[in-house]
């Protein structure tokens, strides 16, 4: 494609977004803009659960005035994907479940609730030291995949808070 129609491409796809009354979510006058800055999550104990909060708080932003609560229950699980004759495992599945809440502060009144989950893999062929590198890298995207699935979620029924 040459760069000519790249642009008319991306300029003609602006066009008909503005024309239809697209607006970004979190963007000044967008539905989302309600949870900027007013979203705490609860505290976490594990790697995981710290590195879903940290992208939960890129998203929502830094809790100036709370005024939502979010908790988040994680459960992620290995499972073994590729196995050789020689019973050897060479690709692993990290299959994750992310179950949240949102509640008021001032009322405690349980707002939303729902589940995600997704997966992700990596390959175990590596060296000890890799491997463990590749491990920890699925876990860290897996807990970012479910992070963005929340923030979906919450921007679903942010039209009708505050």
């Amino acid at each position: 494609m040459s760069s000519f129609n790249r642009r008319f491409v991306v300029f003609g796809t602006a066009s008909l977004l503005a024309g239809c009354g697209f607006e970004p979510a979190f963007g000044p006058n967008g539905t989302a803009e309600v949870l900027r800055g007013r979203v705490i999550v609860d505290d976490a104990d594990t790697r995981d659960e710290f590195t879903l909060t940290k992208a939960l708080e890129r998203k929502l932003g830094q809790p100036v005035t709370p005024v939502y609560g979010l908790s988040v229950s994680l459960r992620l699980t290995k499972d073994g994907l590729a196995i050789t004759p020689d019973q050897e495992t060479t690709r692993i599945d990290v299959l994750g479940t992310a179950t949240y809440a949102l509640r008021d502060l001032r009322t405690a009144e349980v707002i939303a609730t729902g589940k995600v989950d997704s997966f992700t893999g990596y390959s175990a062929t590596g060296t000890t030291v890799a491997t463990l590198a590749a491990e920890r890298d699925a876990f860290e995207r897996l807990t970012v995949i479910l992070a963005d699935k929340i923030i979906t979620r919450l921007i679903a029924v942010s039209d009708g808070l505050l």
